[in-house]
């Protein structure tokens, strides 16, 4: 890896993230109606949704070798145990609830997993400001 500084025309954001998938309308559902995405529209085989400043293709496979679930997916949110709540409301399973996955000395990382309608793993992600200040009392489970 080079230590040079990134050159001007370097990347500097995820534009778009391509997830594959079997049946484009039931996938649509999921993702609009039971996870609450922003729908943009739909082409031949394919729908778009906005995530933040990140845009969302819900796509066919183009040939056998895409024809696989995606790289995981990490959804930031607020209130992970609101949201939790809300989209199993509508029907989303969790495959594991909100968790403290981490303490950082100014943040608690909080994660929940889920899988889309087509069996791709999503997280749920949120990184909740640490109260205790550098570290958490001992015994003490959330922050």
């Amino acid at each position: 890896m080079n230590d040079a500084a990134p050159a001007p025309t370097a990347i500097h954001a995820i534009a778009q993230i391509a997830v594959t998938c079997h049946d484009v309308e039931r996938a649509t559902a999921f993702y609009r109606d039971a996870l609450g995405l922003p729908f943009l529209f739909a082409a031949e085989g394919m729908a778009f949704f906005q995530c933040g400043p990140t845009r969302l293709m819900l796509s066919l496979p183009s040939a056998e070798e895409f024809d696989h679930p995606t790289s995981l997916i990490y959804l930031a949110v607020s209130d992970i145990e609101a949201r939790v709540r809300e989209m199993k409301a509508r029907g989303v399973e969790f495959r594991r609830e909100a968790t403290l996955t981490h303490q950082a000395p100014t943040y608690a990382l909080w994660l929940a997993f889920l899988r889309d309608s087509e069996g791709n793993t999503l997280a749920l992600m949120e990184e909740k400001a640490n109260r205790f200040g550098a570290t958490p009392p001992s015994g003490v489970a959330d922050a």
